[in-house]
C-alpha cells in the first residue's frame, strides 16, 4: 500500500541510484583563479581558486568567498586554462645575459672604434 505522506513518496528508490556514467572530477564546472586588490595602488594578489559554471557566477562566488571579511577595491577571476606558465625545461630563459659590457665604460670603446672606421669611409664634405 502506498503511503500518503509526501516525504515517503519523494524518497523513491530509483532516485537513489548513482548514474552509470561517472564524471571525472570537476568535468562539469570550470576552475577559476581569484585575484584581489585590497587598496587602490596596491598589487593584485592571488587569493585562491574556485569552481563555477560561467564567469559571471565565478565573480559572484569569488565576492562571497573572498571579500566577506576584508575590504577590497578590485576583484579578478580568470579561467585557470587561460593562465600561461613556463616549464622547468625553459628555466634558461630566466638566466641573466652573460655579456653586459654595454653597461660598463669599456663597452663604449668598441663604439668609438667603429665610429672612426665609418668616418674614414665617408668622403669629407666641402
Amino acid at each position: 500500500m502506498a503511503s500518503l505522506d509526501p516525504r515517503i513518496q519523494r524518497a523513491e528508490p530509483e532516485l537513489w541510484q548513482i548514474p552509470d556514467t561517472a564524471l571525472a572530477p570537476l568535468d562539469h564546472w570550470t576552475t577559476y583563479e581569484v585575484f584581489l586588490q585590497k587598496t587602490r595602488g596596491s598589487h593584485a594578489q592571488h587569493v585562491g581558486s574556485l569552481h563555477a559554471p560561467d564567469p559571471e557566477m565565478a565573480l559572484v562566488l569569488a565576492k562571497e568567498q573572498y571579500t566577506r571579511r576584508s575590504p577590497c577595491v578590485s576583484l579578478w577571476v580568470v579561467p585557470t586554462a587561460c593562465i600561461l606558465k613556463t616549464t622547468t625545461e625553459e628555466e634558461g630563459m630566466f638566466h641573466p645575459a652573460v655579456d653586459k659590457t654595454y653597461r660598463e665604460p669599456q663597452g663604449y670603446l668598441n663604439t668609438r672604434e667603429r665610429l672612426e672606421k665609418y668616418r674614414h669611409r665617408i668622403p669629407p664634405s666641402s
